[in-house]
């Protein structure tokens, strides 16, 4: 019996060694990870002024990790969806800060590039429902889906405070709209990613935080400020 008692001590032990072991390894491959995904990847995009395949970047890295978590938990991604939580007292919090934010936003291409604004609205009205259905879906769902859903769990193992993580999701995602070659995007996208982190942090609701983000990614090109946040502004500005 003693035997066996030890020989199953061991045995335990043997497995908390490995447990131990293993678990700098996989921090190191969160880091890599980390680097590859969040810098390695806009920085490629940045420097080759591949903004005009943002798209297929995009739902690249959305799918990848989609994947990644769905193949640990084939049930993360019902329960991050997590519709509950798009609820009144969830939305009093999210429409009135998205109303304040864009009076900003109008104020802000009012006294910056007035030529622009409302510049959709005047002159291409026929583009407001493809923007209105289409931008929820190809834009702010694959968005969330890395700097939120994916980002928030992912590497929670080497980012352990929730203001630590809420910033630097933010700065990722700020920094992945460095790819327009202008100031606005990643000013405006800095704010937002703060907006967007902080209620995902709050709610763990994909559906919550991509509702907010269409809200202000609709806002954004109906008044005009759209532009620095599409392609064509690479262009102009090489």
């Amino acid at each position: 019996m003693q035997e066996s008692g030890s020989a199953t001590l061991n045995n335990m032990t043997g497995r908390k060694d490995d447990a131990d072991a293993s678990e700098p390894r996989e921090k190191l491959l969160l880091i890599l990870e980390f680097i590859v995904i969040c810098l390695l990847i806009p920085t490629v995009i940045i420097t080759f002024r591949l903004a005009r395949f943002m798209f297929a970047f995009l739902w690249s890295v959305a799918f990848f990790c989609w994947a990644i978590m769905y193949l640990k938990d084939k049930e993360y991604w019902s329960r991050k969806i997590n519709f509950k939580a798009v609820n009144k007292e969830n939305l009093k919090t999210i429409l009135p800060r998205w109303a304040l934010c864009t009076v900003g936003m109008v104020m802000l291409i009012y006294f910056y590039d007035p030529a622009r604004m409302f510049y959709i609205i005047e002159n291409r009205p026929q583009v407001i429902p493809v923007i209105l259905f289409a931008y929820p879906l190809l834009s702010a769902l694959p968005q969330e889906i890395v700097f939120c859903g994916y980002f928030f769990e992912r590497f929670s193992p080497i980012i352990r405070s929730e203001k630590t993580m809420i910033l630097a999701s933010a700065l990722v995602f700020a920094y992945a709209h460095v790819l327009y070659i202008n100031w606005v995007a990643p000013f405006l996208s800095l704010i937002a990613g703060f907006i967007f982190a902080s209620t995902y942090n709050k709610t763990h609701s994909l559906a919550l935080v991509t509702i907010e983000h269409a809200l202000y990614g609709i806002s954004l090109f109906l008044i005009g400020l759209g532009w620095y946040f599409y392609g064509g502004a690479v262009s102009v500005s090489r």
